[in-house]
């Protein structure tokens, strides 16, 4: 997968590009703030003027120069002016000292701050000699906190906002990113422990970034594996199911062999034991290989079977037990029908169907077998005479383990047609069940016809 692509990886890109850009934005505010709040100075201007008039009525000029001295290293240039002339020279901008005849004549205090961090003032003060003077300051650095001192509590706050900022956008990340994958976390283990229904919940699916579609992949992976095991543990019960009746008729075959004085006779009862094994090896692969069909995987080969023939055979092979209990089984149809599938699993089928019937059918009764074309599918119909299916009852024939309220009359586990269900639908077919007027159920299978091929 390609990283730029990654919804996942631009919302952690962006997360962190939020975080730097509100961190400047806040950083920017703060020092501005900061900055307008140390450079403020709420100054005693009277006070200052009358220091400066101290200074220079005790010490003269060299006093004048030293009190001028010291203020400048605080921050501000400031002087005494007399009749208009300045007692100690200091430096002016040009505008100001183009202004200043004019304040200074004008015999009035002027305190002006023109932008933030930035004051003149013009005091006037009168001296003990009765001497009339006009301090004149300017200040644009005199600060409440000293420089170095401001810069140290600005890194140290800056830093402070910093690590907030990407503390709270990261914990935001952080947490959209753990809780999706503790939830995962937390399924998987349900899994490990074979809860195989477990899955995650639909609130993390719908996340548009990878670990939404991880979300999902795990809940498809959850499902198939539920499928399988559920799947794989159906076939184990069918094919026990199904092994039953051939082991009774190869342990009656063996106790016929064994009991019989004819050598021949002996002879055609192992070769018939024979058959059975070789049948139920072949059974046990082609149930196999139902399951791999149904589960989604390749492994049932598929070839022309003549329904109308498989059909006939199968009846001919339940004939016996039919005989033994005095019914007749009527079989309608002729001609070649084709379809394309496994002649084994649509030979399972047809001999669950009609042992059924014969199973259900009345002593000296008849069993019915009718094959119809119909439009690009053939028509498989058994039909017994025996007291049929409630009506509430018939949707649930092919239920696995399903056994009506007329299971006391024969024996079975309930999965003989749920097998021929899952054998139609393996061949692309369907199975129903109707009662018939009259009395008896009859099983109706359609499986779909094989075109005829050109060589045909």
């Amino acid at each position: 997968m390609n990283t730029f692509r990654s919804p996942l990886f631009w919302r952690l890109l962006i997360s962190v590009c939020i975080a730097n850009v509100l961190v400047l934005m806040l950083g920017g505010l703060l020092t501005r703030s900061y900055f307008a709040y140390s450079m403020q100075q709420a100054f005693d201007w009277p006070a200052l003027a009358q220091a400066a008039n101290e200074a220079y009525e005790k010490g003269g000029h060299d006093g004048l120069d030293v009190w001028v001295t010291q203020q400048r290293e605080q921050g501000v240039d400031a002087t005494l002016y007399e009749n208009g002339e300045p007692l100690r020279d200091i430096r002016l901008p040009s505008p100001i000292r183009h202004t200043l005849p004019d304040w200074l004549s004008s015999g009035h205090d002027i305190t002006l701050n023109p932008w933030p961090g930035f004051y003149i003032a013009v005091q006037n003060v009168t001296g003990s000699d009765g001497h009339a003077r006009q301090m004149v300051a300017v200040s644009s650095s005199r600060t409440r906190i000293p420089p170095r001192t401001r810069e140290k509590i600005l890194l140290v706050v800056q830093g402070m906002l910093s690590l907030l900022m990407i503390g709270i956008i990261g914990w935001w990340v952080a947490r959209s990113v753990s809780r999706p994958v503790e939830a995962m976390r937390t399924a998987t283990r349900l899994m490990a422990s074979c809860e195989f229904a477990t899955r995650v919940d639909r609130r993390w699916i719908s996340k548009h970034d990878e670990l939404g579609q991880l979300a999902h992949d795990f809940n498809t992976m959850a499902e198939r594996i539920e499928m399988l095991v559920a799947h794989d543990r159906g076939v184990l019960q069918d094919l026990s199911h199904e092994l039953r009746s051939p082991l009774a008729r190869l342990h009656l075959i063996l106790d016929l062999a064994q009991h019989s004085s004819d050598p021949h006779e002996a002879a055609a009862h192992f070769q018939r034991a024979e058959q059975e094994i070789a049948r139920m090896d072949r059974m046990t692969a082609e149930m196999l290989a139902l399951s791999r069909l149904e589960g989604g995987l390749p492994g049932m080969v598929r070839e022309s079977v003549d329904l109308a023939a498989l059909a006939k055979d199968r009846v001919a092979a339940a004939g016996i037990d039919a005989e033994a209990r005095g019914i007749v089984l009527q079989m309608s149809g002729n001609g070649s029908m084709v379809v394309q599938g496994s002649g084994l699993l649509l030979e399972r089928a047809l001999d669950n169907v009609l042992a059924n019937a014969i199973k259900f059918s009345p002593s000296n009764g008849v069993v019915h077998i009718a094959l119809t074309e119909l439009a690009a599918q053939w028509e498989l119909r058994i039909r017994d005479h025996g007291p049929g299916v409630p009506e509430e009852e018939l949707d649930l024939l092919f239920r696995p383990f399903f056994r009506g309220s007329n299971a006391e009359q024969a024996t079975g586990h309930g999965l003989g047609l749920a097998i021929v269900q899952r054998v139609m639908h393996a061949h692309g077919g369907k199975v129903a069940a109707r009662n018939v007027d009259g009395g008896g159920l009859e099983i109706i299978m359609h499986l779909p016809a094989q075109a005829p091929s050109e060589d045909a």
